[in-house]
């Protein structure tokens, strides 16, 4: 829940200068009441908008959700889901987040789906136990071709804003884990093909040698992001 109309148009503005050299895939996810600027604004340039959140109902008696249908009709294709923020703050539970995995799905958009432990679970050693039922109670319904428009998102909670530090190595070890744990239900076609980003603060100090490690793909940006130069600074990290 950061930047009004004309903060937006700054920033993106802004984008559209830095982003001149980088061949990695960059998407933005402005608020909702910013999204379609957003999408015109960006019509003519590689940078894909997303969406922060949906609800799983096409339509119907949810004051203040929004839909697939009203996000594609925006021009918006992609969706972020399960954000550990909508878990802890909204109570999004794995069964809630189902249902909109299979919406979203249901409209031929592109799901990032975001997991990952609290502090109390990393340091009592079930981080791993944890992630793993996230993943299987809210993907594991689905054929193994839905994941053709799945990117994965790890959030170690523990590691943003807290003052912990999650290292590089940390990061690489939860991502093959959780490549294992694709691998053993759905084989190495899906595993080796399915990105998994990386959400627990990139800066770009660090980006470089996070995105280093052969199972991070990229990276899920919060503050850095709100500063273009930033932003950019981690993008080109690849």
């Amino acid at each position: 829940m950061n930047n009004d109309l004309s903060q937006t148009e700054s920033l993106i503005n802004n984008l559209k200068i830095q982003n001149k050299t980088s061949d990695a895939e960059v998407m933005i996810s402005p608020a909702f009441t910013n999204l379609w600027h957003s999408t015109e604004a960006l019509n003519e340039s590689k940078i894909e908008v997303i969406a922060q959140n949906m609800h799983f109902a096409n339509s119907g008696a949810y004051t203040g959700e929004v839909s697939a249908t009203m996000l594609k009709s925006v021009g918006v294709q992609t969706v972020i889901l399960g954000h550990s923020e909508r878990r802890a703050y909204f109570n999004e539970t794995d069964e809630l987040l189902a249902q909109k995995v299979d919406a979203a799905l249901a409209s031929n958009m592109r799901v990032i789906f975001c997991f990952g432990e609290e502090l109390s679970e990393r340091t009592s050693g079930n981080h791993e136990n944890v992630v793993e039922s996230q993943i299987k109670n809210a993907l594991f319904h689905l054929s193994s071709t839905a994941f053709d428009s799945i990117v994965l998102a790890y959030e170690p909670v523990w590691a943003i804003g807290t003052g912990e530090t999650a290292s590089p190595e940390q990061a690489q070890d939860m991502h093959k884990f959780i490549r294992k744990t694709l691998l053993d239900k759905y084989g190495s076609d899906v595993a080796d093909s399915v990105s998994i980003l990386y959400g627990g603060s990139v800066k770009p100090s660090n980006a470089k040698e996070i995105f280093s490690k052969p199972d991070v793909d990229g990276g899920l940006i919060g503050g850095a992001a709100l500063n273009a130069e930033d932003f950019y600074a981690i993008v080109n990290a690849f």
